[in-house]
């Protein structure tokens, strides 16, 4: 026994380790096609071949595991491999039966179950799984079906001589079902470890990771095993019953037909064991034994004339004469319990009729074995194809489903859920569908009335810019546009006097776009006018509006801004910096080239901040370029940014242009580099000409 199961252990783990190893020198190869499917099931068909010719001797039979490799083959590799390993398995044992006389009994049981296995994994592996590696639990109950049809079919192709079918399946049937069942689940989680992957199957009942056909399977293997199980239990129980009440029935016969007899023959004793005689064939034992001498009155198989009872067994069946059957366990026969009848033969001698329970219960035992497996096959049948056409009505709709949704999440709101499996999905598509037009008619006049905030917006940040450049001083040309991008932005230029002869700029870039932008822009515009006109420096001005700009900021936002106050008498610009772009400066006769200026604190960004400020001396034909970032990021169809260096080389060229002419070249030249590239930014530029004195 022991050694029979260490040498299951190792045949079984050689074919794991071969399905391993196959799967790794699979794995490493880029491409896999029908040659390489071919060759995988010609490895495992020389497996089966192999298993043929050196089985596992047990008693009087030859036991092997030849089915885990088309099982492996079709189930873990492809259709393909699966069959070509069953055909040439199966048919080799049929062969082997008939040429070598290797298991000739079985030949046909054993090789159309091999043949089988490697149709079975094939038909699995494209039509259930679709490709993927079967769970560990469902390999192993797959590897013990496959090996409970080979027995049913060792039964079913020997009807001739059931005796000895009953005795191969009966030896043969747990070790071979049981080192099947493991060695495909050992192939199963094998390769789900050289995958590293995760077993679902394995995770608890109600996990939010577990898939809807892991569940429905669960509950549908667990109702099929309680279905099994029951059957099993209430035709046992049957079978029992039937066994018992005929051999019941059998005693009682025989026990009346022979005193009848004995009684008709006038009591003639030797009639009697003359007809005893007769019935020595029946599976029923008869003994005559005399009271006095416990001796047996007449010669039965097994036993002779003469041959002497137990006396306390003699003395227990006296008690039961003429009652019906009655179970007893005699000494003379090795406590063996019986079915026995017993009637009294005249004064001085008793009829004893007896049978084995093991004899009773041979029958029942050889159709429970016969009915067992055909149950199997039977409940393994149904849960495939209810698991099939539940994964095709429910799971396989539900996956459709989904993808329509997640397609409708991310965004595309044209896609129609269309799954017309059952009146149940049709219906709900339809809602899904009617959701999704009604998200459809919300989202559209949200984005109206977004356009029409929006548009209102532009309106209201376009009439905040000044758009008279006619200055009433001729010594300054001044000239200023804002290009907004599709979303109202925060970008702003301004100039006014402080004064009779000092004139302000601004331009500032508030972060975040559409309205809270727009808004936000307005406060910084409004507290930077109202503090410069209080006669205060340029930095002083923005330190003032940076606190006013603090207060109430919950959605921290805030602003880059330059500034500078331009004494038209002097030509003097007092300047400040809360991290805007550096401006770009023309000294007369020169070039434009950026001035570095030193940097300040973005206003809003947090309270009582001090900034500097700085000065420039313009002199007549000098020239100052401002600008927001929307001018340098620019962003191509490369992706490259049209970038200062390029701003600086494009205004050398229009240094003799007047600024409006000059700021519009520039846009232009901005619009050309980015091309079919969206403006994301606003772009927003200043440009001044200084031309002296007033009084010049």
């Amino acid at each position: 026994m022991w050694e029979m199961i260490l040498k299951m252990t190792g045949a079984t783990l050689l074919y794991v380790l071969f399905t391993a190893g196959l799967w790794l020198f699979r794995r490493k190869r880029k491409q896999f096609g029908t040659g390489m499917k071919v060759l995988i099931g010609l490895a495992f068909g020389a497996c089966s071949v192999v298993a043929n010719h050196i089985g596992i001797d047990y008693g009087t039979l030859i036991l092997n595991v030849r089915d885990i490799g088309p099982l492996a083959a079709g189930l873990f590799f492809s259709p393909l491999s699966g069959v070509i390993a069953g055909v040439i398995g199966g048919a080799e044992r049929i062969l082997a039966g008939e040429v070598w006389h290797i298991g000739q009994f079985t030949e046909i049981a054993c090789g159309m179950s091999t043949c089988l296995a490697g149709l079975l994994a094939a038909f699995l592996h494209r039509k259930v799984y679709l490709g993927e590696r079967p769970p560990v639990l469902q390999s192993f109950f797959l590897g013990a079906v496959m090996e409970v049809f080979h027995m049913y079919a060792v039964l079913f192709t020997n009807r001739n001589n059931m005796n000895l079918a009953y005795a191969v399946v009966q030896t043969a049937a747990v070790p071979m079902i049981v080192f099947t069942a493991i060695g495909v689940a050992l192939c199963s989680a094998a390769i789900m470890k050289l995958n590293g992957e995760s077993e679902a199957v394995w995770l608890r009942a109600g996990d939010e990771k577990t898939p809807l056909q892991v569940h429905f399977q669960r509950g549908l293997m667990g109702v099929t095993i309680i279905m099994f199980l029951i059957n099993f239990v209430v035709t046992y129980s049957f079978q029992t019953r039937i066994a018992d009440s005929g051999a019941a029935e059998d005693l009682l016969y025989f026990k009346h037909e022979n005193r009848e007899i004995y009684r008709d023959s006038g009591a003639d004793i030797e009639v009697l064991k003359k007809h005893l005689e007769g019935q020595a064939d029946l599976s029923y034992v008869f003994c005559l034994i005399d009271t006095d001498s416990c001796k047996l009155m007449h010669e039965i198989a097994g036993g002779s004339e003469g041959f002497e009872f137990d006396r306390e067994d003699v003395e227990k069946a006296k008690e039961h004469v003429d009652d019906n059957a009655f179970r007893m366990s005699f000494k003379t026969f090795s406590g063996q319990e019986l079915l026995c009848s017993c009637a009294s033969i005249g004064e001085k001698a008793i009829l004893l009729i007896m049978r084995p329970f093991e004899s009773i219960y041979e029958h029942r035992d050889r159709q429970m074995y016969e009915d067992t497996l055909s149950d199997i096959l039977l409940f393994t049948v149904l849960y495939v194809l209810i698991a099939m056409l539940v994964d095709k009505l429910v799971v396989n709709s539900l996956k459709r489903v989904n993808t329509s949704l997640n397609k409708i999440t991310n965004g595309n709101l044209d896609e129609r859920v269309w799954v017309r499996s059952s009146a149940e999905f049709t219906e709900l598509s339809g809602d899904i569908n009617q959701t999704v037009d009604v998200l459809k008619d919300y989202i559209g006049q949200a984005e109206r009335r977004m356009q029409e905030e929006l548009k209102l917006a532009a309106t209201i940040q376009d009439a905040a810019l000044p758009k008279n450049f006619d200055l009433p001083f001729g010594n300054v040309e001044l000239f200023a546009l804002m290009t907004p991008a599709k979303k109202v932005g925060g970008d702003f230029y301004d100039f006014f006097y402080v004064g009779t002869d000092k004139l302000c700029l601004v331009i500032a870039d508030v972060s975040g776009k559409g309205v809270p932008a727009a808004l936000f822009m307005m406060r910084a515009k409004t507290a930077i006018k109202n503090h410069a006109r209080s006669g205060h420096s340029a930095a002083k001005v923005l330190e003032h509006a940076n606190n006013v700009l603090c207060e109430g900021n919950s959605a921290e936002m805030f602003v880059t801004v330059w500034l500078g106050i331009l004494d038209l008498k002097t030509g003097k610009m007092t300047c400040a910096n809360a991290g805007h772009e550096y401006p770009v400066l023309m000294r007369a006769g020169g070039d434009y080239e950026l001035l570095k200026d030193r940097h300040g604190l973005v206003l809003a960004a947090m309270e009582d901040i001090p900034l500097r400020e700085y000065e420039i001396e313009m002199k007549a034909g000098d020239r100052l370029f401002v600008y927001t970032d929307g001018v340098p990021e620019a962003i191509n169809e490369k992706e490259e940014a049209y970038g200062t260096e390029r701003l600086t080389k494009k205004l050398n060229q229009l240094k003799d242009v007047p600024e409006e002419q000059t700021l519009e070249s520039v846009l232009r030249d901005i619009r050309n580099f980015a091309g079919a590239a969206e403006q994301f930014d606003d772009i927003t530029m200043i440009g001044i000409t200084y031309k002296g004195d007033i009084g010049q």
